[in-house]
């Protein structure tokens, strides 16, 4: 067939489904069709899996022309998919093409949630199309005689491309592209990225820099002019002071006009707690809802996950309050309404959100934006800039992760073994590891052989043996099998299984939480309230209860902060509250009464403005510096500050901080004055100080848990015999207490430190912060009362001392003093 045939039984294709394909569409047709590799950039349901999937299909129909009687068995093209809840959606539109186009092309998925009797299947016979996670790939590459199973595969599409790049599932997919480039005889790379600021560097990452692949390639930007709409729901009475703590719920009754309104309605919440929270508090005040609205989020069963996310399709379904776990596009879904409960922190998230409304090409996507307290009517009004320029975050690659690097290697030689002098090169071509010298990768190869130096006499760490030709293999099956059950890049706190006393399963819980429970505690989990009935080993058993609670489990995602994209938005839209009236948003209107407060205790700064407070209250002395960073950074910039104090003066001071500032309450006044005149927000030794201030000995060790347990250094169990986390925690710091005192100069053990100040504390975002204060006119007032600015900071603090229900009560009391 002709390029020209080709393109007309894809188009006729798309008639038939009364649709036309979009120029973006094409146009990666027909530069996979040439043999290009490429990056495009197109938002959720833009029909960028047609982009894809048609060329596949089109080439293989070009290769075999009697492809209607003939076909020839074997793995032709692999779909990676960060998260497996789409992997079903993905198949669907596969098997549509295949079908309808006449081939005898199979489809096949492989992911966690695949049964044993599908893979056993797959291993005598592979799907033609194959749908997979980047673990899967790697359990792939981990079994005996896989070059064989990938040879002829011809195209390789890693989905949602911007969800891998900046974390080390994106270096595991690396490294998996680095070893297919060679085996496969003619291999297209392409990856499928929403819009991020960095899009060049994403292609450079995904097809490696410095390889023929780069310069044979393409960066398609689908330009569908979406409309996008944000519609702030602001509150008709305006708190004068804000605070965090009823999570919104007070607009409830703001929010059920809008699920009436429309068919279905996804409430996007940061946390998996907000999202129970929520889920509760609308059943409770609308029994009406029952059976029509439901929850979604990573920690509920497949089962049920599966049954929301078909209702949604099916229009079934009023309402879902959800989680990130709905963020990525399942494709065609017809919402017809988003609403986001709380400032998502990042533009590219809300993007992302909003996009899963009028979620079909062309249509106009609108999301309500419903602050949980006063002030994030400033983020709701900065996206809306950010909608209108499209300023989206960068995604920062991760460099030289040793851990994912070691578990790669122990991959290959569990598989068929490897030789270094093949495998080196193919490593240099990574983005992550292009800079890795000879002597590191000696190192690595001597790890894998011999455990570190320190730990050369324990045999459990010599993993991989040197055979007589030179090839690395590990020949100990129980290594092997204990490897593959590991190989993943996600740590997180350990998850317990909660089940009911008879064996339903309900979802996981992060172990820090169950181990704060004792029997008989009610909790609030998958929407139901469950009673503690006690662990056994990995398993929470608990029964239904109808007592009242107020425990809601709360999982490690939670505290997620500003991006700097994010962080300069606000502030450009704080500073917009001093000008005239006219050139305000209407949001910043709405604040007039919290920013006219603010003004009669304090001042709302300028942009050439550094703001810090000072007042005392029954707690203490209260001091507090506004930079606009994001908790992330303020969490380094606090602790860096009360160190450079504590030289001046011995003086102990609490830390507490959120997205908009922080503040170091003490028993005794801080001269700020003397701050100033000593200059404690320069740059200069702030890697040191910040070393000191921030006993980055724990982070680092902390940081250290991760990567032993990537690296394999530390097994975290059988799958349903998991190690409690406190072994893991107590393993990975014995280890880590090994190489400070005996091997400062292991690789891993220096990568823990790199990553605590790269990625953790974002040294580099730290730095221009403290750059640009030192450029900005300090303006420091001392107040006699707590102002709005500082209200959400210092009701947190209280948060942690207080039930629900009391701080509630103090917050009454407080305000209304400060009200007066």
């Amino acid at each position: 067939m002709t390029k020209k045939q080709l393109f007309e039984t894809a188009e006729n294709w798309f008639h038939l489904q009364g649709w036309k394909p979009f120029a973006f569409q094409k146009e990666t047709w027909a530069a996979y069709l040439k043999g290009q590799h490429g990056l495009l950039n197109a938002p959720t349901g833009s029909g960028k899996t047609y982009a894809l999937w048609f060329p596949i299909v089109l080439s293989y129909i070009k290769n075999n022309p009697n492809y209607k009687t003939k076909h020839q068995k074997g793995l032709k093209a692999i779909w990676i998919t960060p998260l497996r809840a789409l992997s079903q959606e993905i198949k669907q539109s596969a098997e549509r093409i295949t079908n309808e186009l006449g081939t005898q092309m199979t489809v096949g998925i492989r992911t966690g949630d695949t049964s044993t009797k599908e893979r056993a299947r797959q291993k005598t016979t592979m799907p033609d199309l194959l749908i997979t996670t980047p673990e899967s790939l790697q359990l792939l590459l981990s079994s005996k005689g896989y070059e064989k199973v990938f040879k002829n595969c011809e195209a390789i599409v890693v989905d949602e491309w911007h969800e891998l790049l900046g974390t080390k599932r994106g270096i595991q997919m690396e490294l998996g592209l680095s070893r297919l480039k060679t085996i496969c005889n003619d291999l297209r790379v392409w990856g499928i990225s929403a819009t991020i600021g960095n899009l060049e560097q994403a292609r450079e990452v995904l097809l490696g820099p410095n390889t023929g692949a780069l310069d044979n390639s393409v960066l398609i930007k689908a330009k569908l002019n979406k409309k996008i709409t944000v519609k702030s729901i602001i509150p008709k009475k305006m708190e004068t002071f804000p605070w965090r703590g009823h999570l919104g719920l007070h607009l409830l009754e703001a929010v059920v006009p809008i699920i009436n309104n429309s068919k279905t309605t996804l409430l996007f919440t940061n946390t998996r707690s907000q999202c129970e929270i929520w889920f509760q508090k609308i059943l409770e005040k609308h029994p009406e809802y029952a059976g029509e609205i439901a929850m979604h989020h990573g920690s509920i069963n497949k089962e049920t996950r599966l049954w929301v996310e078909q209702a949604i399709r099916n229009e079934s379904l009023k309402a879902v309050v959800c989680t990130s776990s709905l963020d990525l596009g399942v494709d065609f879904a017809p919402v017809e309404t988003v609403i986001q409960i709380g400032g998502p922190k990042g533009v590219a998230r809300f993007l992302q959100r909003a996009g899963r409304s009028g979620h079909s090409p062309g249509k106009e996507s609108v999301i309500y934006f419903m602050p949980t307290h006063a002030i994030e009517l400033i983020e709701a009004s900065a996206l809306q800039k950010a909608v209108k320029t499209e300023a989206v975050e960068d995604r920062l690659p991760y460099l030289n992760s040793y851990d994912v690097l070691i578990q790669y290697l122990t991959t290959l030689a569990v598989s068929d073994g490897f030789y270094p002098h093949e495998i080196y090169p193919e490593i240099k071509q990574t983005f992550c590891y292009q800079a890795v010298t000879e002597e590191q990768w000696q190192w690595l190869l001597n790890f894998l052989v011999m455990g570190s130096q320190s730990l050369s006499s324990y045999d459990e760490y010599k993993k991989v043996e040197v055979e007589d030709d030179g090839k690395f293999k590990v020949n100990n099956r129980g290594m092997a099998m204990r490897h593959r059950f590991q190989i993943g890049t996600i740590v997180g706190d350990a998850n317990i299984a909660v089940r009911y006393q008879k064996g339903g399963y309900i979802g996981s819980i992060e172990e820090s939480f169950i181990s704060k429970l004792t029997a008989g505690d009610v909790f609030t989990f998958a929407g139901r309230n469950l009673e503690f009935i006690r662990i056994k080993g990995m398993q929470a058993h608990v029964r239904n209860s109808s007592k009242r609670t107020n425990k809601i489990p709360s999982w490690m995602g939670g505290r997620l902060s500003f991006s700097a994209q994010m962080s300069k938005l606000l502030r450009e839209e704080l500073y917009t509250a001093e000008r005239d009236a006219s050139k305000q948003s209407k949001e910043i209107k709405a604040l007039a009464p919290l920013f006219a407060k603010q003004r009669t205790e304090s001042i709302v700064p300028k942009p050439d403005e550094f703001l810090i407070e000072t007042f005392k209250t029954r707690d203490g002395y209260h001091h507090i510096f506004y930079p606009f960073e994001g908790r992330g950074v303020h969490e380094a910039m606090s602790s860096l500050l009360a160190y450079r104090i504590s030289l001046l003066s011995p003086i102990t001071c609490s830390l507490a901080f959120n997205d908009y500032g922080f503040e170091l309450l003490s028993d005794k006044v801080i001269d700020i004055q003397a701050i100033l005149d000593n200059n404690l927000f320069t740059t200069q030794y702030m890697l040191d100080d910040l070393q000191k201030s921030l006993n980055s000995n724990e982070m680092a060790r902390r940081r250290f848990r991760d990567i032993a347990v990537i690296s394999g250094m530390v097994f975290t169990g059988y799958p349903d015999k998991g190690i409690k986390m406190k072994h893991l925690q107590s393993s990975s710091q014995l280890l880590f207490d090994v190489f400070k005192d005996f091997e400062a100069d292991n690789l891993l053990f220096q990568q823990a430190f790199t990553e605590t100040f790269e990625h953790q504390l974002e040294e580099g975002r730290l730095r221009m912060a403290l750059e640009r204060i030192a450029s900005q006119k300090i303006k420091w007032q001392a107040c006699q009362n707590p102002t709005p600015f500082s209200f959400p900071i210092i009701t947190d603090r209280l948060r942690e001392k207080l039930s629900t229900e009391k701080l509630a009560d103090r917050i009454k009391r407080m305000t209304k003093i400060l009200n007066k």
